[in-house]
């Protein structure tokens, strides 16, 4: 039995696909593929339940990668030096949405105000554990219940991070938090965010099992121009790995972001 991810799947294969000779047959499995995808998010209550995750779940979720990361050291460096790309030291700040434990805390010493938003608010303790007493004082946490962050200043941030925390929210609720991160964006600055690509089977297996939410980088795509950014880079690290690099219009940036392939020795 086909899940409703993969229906979603195959209706955007479809969509894709249509040609002059093919378009009567393309169109009617589209209506009969659609027809099912909405009656199956209609009708099955374990997929409504799943599709926003409660409060609840993220913390659950947190504790559980207490001592397992999803992050492995390769693919950790390979984060790592594509956030330094986006480092310019001075009078510029980041955010980071999602911390969790901190893994890539210290790797914004370069930002002089650090910010992080989490549904969470026990990562702070965490986080202020890793960063010497010397630079406690550029930290600013700020917690949300779901995309919300009114507290961080209007245009405060060049450069805003994410990951692991894209791939659980569903597309509407990326489009919501895409409007409050324009908002804390200066003109011209930068977000790195990973996300769901369900395309490849490690992300659709996720999503079949309920842990992902559904969504694919055609998806991701429109979402990002919907908001009015500009797509600057997507690509990803290996399979479950994919990030989307987008920017604000603008020219307060100091930094222009140069899309290049890294390699590790």
């Amino acid at each position: 039995m086909l899940s409703i991810e993969e229906i979603k799947l195959l209706i955007e294969k479809l969509e894709k696909v249509k040609t002059h000779d093919l378009q009567a047959l393309v169109d009617s499995n589209l209506k009969i593929l659609k027809d099912v995808a909405l009656a199956v998010d209609a009708n099955n209550s374990e997929a409504i339940d799943r599709l926003d995750k409660t409060v609840e779940w993220y913390h659950m979720d947190l504790d559980a990668k207490k001592h397992k990361p999803v992050v492995d050291d390769l693919l950790y460096r390979q984060i790592v030096m594509k956030i330094h790309q986006f480092a310019k030291t001075g009078y510029y700040n980041s955010l980071e949405i999602g911390p969790g434990w901190g893994m890539f805390s210290n790797d914004f010493r370069a930002w002089r105000l650090n910010f992080f938003l989490d549904i969470n608010p026990r990562v702070e303790k965490h986080i202020r554990k890793k960063i010497k007493p010397g630079g406690q004082r550029f930290l600013r946490f700020h917690t949300t219940t779901k995309t919300e962050c009114e507290s961080i200043p209007q245009g405060s941030c060049n450069f805003v991070f994410s990951w692991d925390t894209f791939v659980f929210f569903t597309q509407q609720h990326i489009q919501d938090y895409l409007l409050d991160i324009e908002r804390v964006l200066i003109p011209g600055g930068y977000c790195f965010i990973q996300y769901a690509d369900c395309h490849y089977d490690v992300d659709l297996n996720n999503a079949k099992k309920g842990y992902w939410n559904y969504n694919t980088k055609t998806a991701m795509e429109e979402i990002i121009k919907k908001q009015g950014f500009e797509i600057v880079e997507m690509n990803q690290f290996r399979a479950g790995a994919n990030y989307a690099i987008f920017r604000k219009p603008g020219k307060q940036n100091p930094l222009v972001y140069k899309v290049s392939e890294i390699t590790l020795d």
